[in-house]
């Protein structure tokens, strides 16, 4: 069900709002975004990671909740090799805000019950999002060691699991810690139109 409901969500690939990255670039810092922890959190609290998946999410949209697992499981696989996924929301839509992020992060509105695994920040005031470039949901950006831009775009090929054939960012996350440039270092994100506050 939920793929046909993403079927109908809005798809872009660009926004005026934000600005854009390249490959080798510097990942914008950022500090003092508070989780559904109720903790305040920073890219520095995540200095020992060898890489980061920063990716730009949210709760309503379909095409981020058919992402769960993937990234659930990509957090659960990668931890022991030092792979942080840190996501964060930059909607501020009364479905995305940070009280009923608590309740997706514990997994309360899930059919499954199953919470996320990493850390899911509230990007309040959009800042992180325009300095990112991002455009929609999900957006990913993968930070290797040094904490420059080694990937960024889509997770895979596919929002339906059974049908990808390429994994976009396990592919890159593999040649980031083997040392090696990934196979591919841009790929389109396709998912949900973020809603820069401007558009409202």
């Amino acid at each position: 069900m939920i793929f046909a409901v993403a079927a109908l969500a809005v798809l872009v690939a660009a926004n005026s709002y934000a600005a854009e990255l390249k490959i080798g670039d510097d990942a914008p810092k950022w500090s003092g975004i508070i989780g559904t922890d109720d903790k305040e959190h920073g890219l520095s609290d995540f200095k020992d990671a060898r890489a980061i998946v920063l990716v730009f999410t949210c709760n309503h949209c379909p095409v981020v909740q058919a992402y769960e697992d993937r990234l659930i499981a990509l957090q659960k696989d990668y931890k022991s090799k030092g792979v942080q996924v840190v996501a964060v929301n930059v909607n501020n839509l009364a479905a995305d805000r940070l009280d009923k992020m608590k309740v997706r992060a514990k997994g309360e509105d899930r059919k499954d019950k199953k919470p996320l695994n990493f850390p899911y920040l509230y990007d309040r005031t959009q800042k992180i999002g325009r300095d990112y470039g991002a455009t929609v949901t999900p957006h990913v950006f993968l930070l290797c060691k040094d904490r420059k831009i080694a990937y960024m775009g889509a997770i895979d090929d596919n929002i339906n699991p059974k049908q990808v054939k390429t994994h976009f960012l396990r592919d890159a996350l593999g040649a980031v810690l083997a040392g090696k440039e990934p196979p591919k270092t841009a790929t389109k994100a396709v998912g949900c139109s973020i809603k820069w506050d401007e558009e409202k």
